[in-house]
């Protein structure tokens, strides 16, 4: 294992581990002391990785605050606060969001539906820009403090940069920024349809941020906001077992991809 100081390889391991069963190691060139946390997101935290994993999971995909995870585990021996979770998140929630973008990438159709919802951020209502392609599948989300040309172009931007797909067909509302956008940033080749009921799909797709988001009561930090939201967006897609909307998918092969994509969840965390 490198040093995580001087990044150099020239590293000894030592006898024995840390309480948490962590290997420890000694650099020859700088004489420094570390083991396999040091210099990772987890670094300095006192809990299991594995704890530390399913706080945020269950943070990101179940309707819990702060302070109920906090009291969960504490049933289960295991002490924390609930500044604790939020930090864990402000740590882990980047990294999973980042891997779950990465592994999508050129994988979404063709076919956009592009809307926003609403979301109060400091008392103040926000705008999320979300799209999903024709199968159901996401293809970005990002939080805007206004809803204008600016904002589109930015979500825009961001929903081909991730995707790494130029769609052929973007449908939205009416908002006389969209046009515009699209023309600027996907090209002046697409496809643009405007339609209320043509976009039914998206509408209804903001039912998963909406229905874990009014729990929480809103947002206290706009930065902290748009990490969740997106955060959330990419493990809620990532754990859909189906691969278009109103697919069959049996109870028996729903655990077992549920399952699978957890543990993939929890390798992305161990990697980092």
């Amino acid at each position: 294992m490198g040093c995580p100081h001087c990044h150099m390889s020239s590293t000894t391991e030592r006898e024995g581990r840390t309480v948490h069963g962590f290997r420890r190691f000694h650099c020859r060139d700088c004489g420094r002391r570390f083991n396999e946390r040091t210099g990772t997101a987890l670094n300095r935290v006192q809990v299991p990785t594995d704890i530390v994993f399913l706080v945020v999971f269950w943070r990101l995909r179940y309707k819990l605050s702060l302070r109920d995870l906090a009291e969960m585990f504490l049933i289960r021996g295991f002490v924390f606060t609930h500044e604790a979770v939020r930090d864990w998140e402000a740590r882990l929630a980047p990294l999973l969001t980042e891997g779950l973008r990465q592994r999508r990438a050129g994988k979404a159709g063709w076919c956009w539906h592009v809307d926003e919802t609403y979301v109060k951020v400091a008392g103040a209502w926000c705008y999320l820009y979300r799209a999903i392609d024709r199968d159901g599948t996401l293809v970005d989300a990002y939080l805007s403090a206004t809803r204008d040309m600016a904002a589109a172009k930015a979500f825009l931007r961001s929903a081909r940069s991730v995707t790494r797909v130029e769609p052929e067909q973007v449908t939205t509302d009416g908002h006389t920024s969209y046009p515009k956008a699209i023309a600027d940033e996907l090209g002046t080749d697409v496809d643009h349809r405007t339609s209320q009921y043509k976009n039914n799909v998206i509408e209804q797709n903001h039912r998963g941020i909406k229905g874990r988001y009014r729990p929480m009561r809103g947002f206290k930090n706009f930065d902290a906001a748009h990490r969740f939201c997106r955060a959330f967006d990419e493990v809620r897609n990532f754990l859909r077992p189906a691969t278009y909307i109103n697919q069959n998918v049996s109870l028996a092969h729903r655990r077992i991809i549920h399952l699978q994509r957890v543990a993939a969840l929890r390798d992305l965390i161990s990697a980092a």
